[in-house]
């Protein structure tokens, strides 16, 4: 009796075992899949912005995301995807009167990711906006800086940013 015991018991282990790989494995294998999800999505955000990919950039947001800078937030994609639409417009026209922009770069760094459970996380890091002449002796000017606050959702298995504040107040 208590071989057969211990070989359901045993069984059930190994069932168990195989479930929990099968529903994603430990929290540090899912967090691990997590971090890499979100560096990606932080990476394509950053593309979608210096390349002024309004449908790209709004993508990035949940439905109802929004992009906070002081005291002015841009909510939802439609309103996303103008603010994009708008700072290519920009560029246009100055290129429009012989005034080209230099290519822009946006780059994040000393970032923390830190999960509040297994569908929320908050990012935050210090951001650099440079603005690059072609060339191979090409400068760089440094056009801003910050700091910034990333809440970021899980939503139907893929990462997204819920609120992106460059000018948090704490």
């Amino acid at each position: 009796m208590k071989k057969v015991l211990a070989g359901i018991v045993a069984l059930l282990f190994v069932a168990l075992l195989g479930y929990r790989v099968e529903a994603g494995g430990s929290d540090t294998q899912r967090e691990t899949q997590d971090r890499a999800q979100i560096e990606k999505l932080m990476w394509q955000y950053t593309r979608a912005l210096d390349t002024e990919s309004a449908d790209a950039y709004a993508a990035k947001f949940t439905p109802d995301g929004q992009f906070i800078s002081g005291a002015s937030a841009v909510k939802g994609h439609e309103a996303l995807k103008k603010m994009i639409a708008d700072l290519r417009q920009r560029a246009a026209d100055a290129e429009a009167k012989g005034e080209k922009r230099p290519a822009m770069y946006h780059m994040e760094a000393n970032s923390y990711l830190a999960f509040v459970d297994k569908d929320h996380a908050r990012l935050e890091a210090y951001w650099q906006t440079v603005f690059v002449q072609p060339g191979p002796n090409a400068s760089v000017r440094v056009a801003a800086a910050g700091r910034d606050i990333d809440e970021l959702v899980r939503v139907n298995g893929q990462w997204l940013i819920k609120t992106r504040d460059v000018s948090p107040k704490d």
